[in-house]
């Protein structure tokens, strides 16, 4: 009995040793893997015009020379409070990668599509471009005032 017994364990031991074959599932399967770069480069779709100011309240902004400390403090704050969700200063996530915003886009450009995203997704051409890039994910607005979006505008300029 004892022989039969081991003979078994054995049996099952060396069937569970052999080749596993993987199988190949029909449907929906989802890497995890991570395989975006660390930075975002100008696409193709999306202009880069430093002319345009966008829809809205600013038509002019000029930045001092010297980054206020105090003002990039608060929006910094502001910042990781609303804007972190969809933006991470160096890579791509639902929203654009905002470390350079000020290369790519006019400060009043900036400042209006924070201050007015839906009349931006509307009517700016750079907006609805960006708009198609991010596949439709809208930029909601936080109805921020031109003050916040002023301090937030300030610590982009840190990124």
């Amino acid at each position: 009995m004892k022989k039969i017994l081991l003979v078994t364990v054995l049996g099952f031991f060396a069937l569970s040793c052999g080749e596993k074959k993987e199988e190949k599932k029909e449907g929906f399967e989802m890497s995890r893997t991570k395989t975006t770069t660390a930075t975002e480069t100008a696409s193709e779709g999306v202009p880069v015009d430093m002319n345009n100011k966008g829809i809205g309240p600013i038509t002019e902004l000029t930045f001092p020379d010297e980054i206020d400390a105090e003002m990039a403090a608060r929006g910094e704050a502001k910042y990781n409070a609303i804007c972190t969700a969809c933006h991470l200063p160096n890579q791509r996530m639902i929203g654009p990668a905002l470390s350079g915003v000020y290369e790519r886009r006019s400060p009043e450009w900036v400042m209006n599509m924070m201050l007015n995203p839906d009349g931006m997704l509307r009517e700016d051409p750079i907006a609805m471009a960006l708009l198609k890039e991010y596949n439709n994910a809208i930029m909601l607005n936080q109805n921020l005032t031109q003050e916040e979006a002023r301090d937030l505008a300030e610590y982009l300029r840190t990124l």
